[in-house]
């Protein structure tokens, strides 16, 4: 049997590896590659596998940078099952729609920009033989049905009449709804049959609601081979959900290949007990400013931590009680799965809410923002106030327009609380914000390009890493040598080339046989 690895090998983000086990084919995640948005795209497009031949799907967790090509590998052959834990399926019901409407919405925008490019230049060449000035105008009317809404049906005609390139979605909502029929729920520490004497069992991952290490069990001819696929692996001690396990049932200790992530494989986060101060100063400066903070989160794991957090430190007296506003539809919806999953929490959420009656993601101060009017209604607010809305790493979402309109005044914070992937609009902000701080804000502020225009970075960039809902390199090592495995090889992906080679270094050095797969690269066991 052997095992092949597609995605987030040698790289962050599109998680996919495929088990061979020479009856079945099982495939780990199901990811989608985030970055640059061309690279991306060719690479979303062009699935590895032939979707006919896969027996089964083991999804780690519900990160688009891992399910989110669920609905490409449903819709073209596949006719297995999508194996997870119970609350990793709930929050696919929102995670994948909302995935596919973003898909959607992308190829829209895209589609009216190219066509409005394309009428530009016909009024620069004044090609009048083709369209007439009266008829460009009106076509710009048909162009959107408001401020807030193309004209779809509009823009494909011209677009088709005119003979230019439709760009088409990854996928649509519908064919996210119709993935949804292929997902199953199971418990934790509960063996699950997925191919022929082929098992998997769910252990906590603690990187969010649902996630899991999956050790999949393969008997053959009296012979037991074990895989421990770690998906993203979560931090100890932090709030909310219970820690990564270290403890392993007996017959699940023996790990044949131990396939792990990188992301912070040569990193220290800030320890987990200081988020709270480090969050309650960045606010306490940004108010005595006058000013708002403004936090790009992904919607599913670090909003409802930083809401969390942010409760405390209001029913503590300990910040000012200004409006906080999730403006995130998914965020909300997500959050109400985190509510119906309690059995996921940690003893210290326990004990500081729920046996006081208290949810710890509602209180006075939050609020859920809904409507695209509601939101672009609170992008020109100009009291002080905390926005929390998505994408996490500022490519997409809501998020863009609330930059737009305060990254140009240095009252206000940007605040990062997570990790931001090689060529993303948040990795930009961070290292120029950095870049800044360390010349004293002297000279002209940096330009940041958000939805075609620059805005100078006057804005106050700040960073917590302690957010981060990836173990850092000691957690890692820790899930290595801590627990009670006793490991074999261990194959290191989901990491950008330095941290992965960092923390196989590390490995080796404390007696590890390690490797660093690259795409296409496949190992036998």
């Amino acid at each position: 049997m052997d095992v092949t690895f597609y995605g987030a090998a040698g790289e962050v983000t599109g998680s996919m590896h495929l088990l061979d086990t020479g009856t079945d084919r099982i495939l780990f995640d199901c990811g989608m590659f985030q970055g640059r948005r061309k690279e991306s795209k060719e690479k979303n497009k062009i699935f590895p596998i032939d979707r006919h031949q896969i027996t089964n799907m083991i999804l780690s967790h519900a990160h688009i940078d891992h399910s989110g090509r669920i609905p490409v590998l449903t819709g073209n052959g596949f006719s297995g099952r999508v194996v997870t834990t119970r609350p990793t399926a709930d929050a696919l019901d929102y995670m994948l729609m909302d995935s596919g409407h973003i898909q959607e919405s992308d190829a829209q925008y895209l589609n009216y920009k190219l066509l409005r490019s394309f009428l530009r230049q016909l009024e620069q060449n004044n090609v009048k033989q083709k369209v007439s000035n009266k008829e460009r105008n009106d076509i710009k009317k048909m162009l959107k049905r408001n401020a807030h809404e193309l004209n779809v049906e509009a823009i494909h005609k011209l677009q088709k009449q005119h003979e230019l390139d439709i760009v088409t979605p990854l996928y649509t909502m519908d064919e996210a709804k119709q993935a949804l029929g292929f997902i199953d729920g199971y418990p934790f520490h509960y063996p699950i049959t997925i191919g022929k004497d082929t098992t998997v069992k769910f252990y906590v991952a603690g990187h969010i609601l649902g996630s899991a290490f999956s050790v999949v069990t393969i008997k053959r001819n009296d012979k037991t081979t074990r895989i421990l696929y770690t998906g993203d692996v979560g931090r100890f001690g932090k709030p909310i959900l219970k820690d990564p396990t270290l403890i392993f049932d007996e017959e699940d200790r023996d790990i044949d290949l131990f396939i792990t992530e990188s992301t912070y494989g040569d990193r220290e986060h800030e320890p987990v007990e200081d988020l709270g101060s480090s969050l309650k100063k960045v606010l306490n400066d940004t108010f005595e400013r006058g000013g708002s903070v403004i936090i790009p989160s992904f919607a599913f794991g670090r909003t409802q931590e930083l809401i969390y957090i942010l409760h405390e430190l209001y029913d503590k007296g300990e910040v000012p009680r200004r409006p906080i506003y999730v403006d995130s539809p998914l965020a909300s919806n997500i959050t109400k799965v985190f509510g119906d999953h309690p059995e996921t929490y940690d003893k210290e959420t326990h004990e500081t809410f729920l046996e006081k009656g208290e949810n710890p993601f509602h209180f006075d101060k939050i609020k859920f923002v809904q409507t695209v009017e509601e939101s672009m209604q609170l992008t020109k607010d100009t009291s002080s106030h905390v926005v929390i809305s998505a994408s996490g790493m500022c490519e997409a979402g809501r998020i863009l327009h609330h930059l737009r309109y305060k990254i140009h005044n240095p009252k206000n914070t940007i605040l990062l609380v997570g990790y931001m992937a090689e060529n993303t609009l948040g990795r930009r902000i961070q290292e120029l914000g950095a870049e800044t701080t360390e010349s004293g804000n002297k000279g002209e502020p940096p330009e940041i390009k958000i939805l075609g225009k620059s805005y100078p970075l006057l804005a106050k960039v700040e960073k917590i890493g302690g957010f981060s809902a990836h173990a850092d390199k000691h957690e890692l090592e820790r899930i290595v040598t801590g627990s009670n495995l006793r490991i074999k090889k261990i194959g290191i992906v989901h990491g950008e080339e330095t941290q992965s080679a960092a923390f196989a270094k590390h490995l080796q050095e404390k007696g590890y046989d390690t490797f660093i797969p690259g795409p296409g690269d496949k190992i036998s066991l």
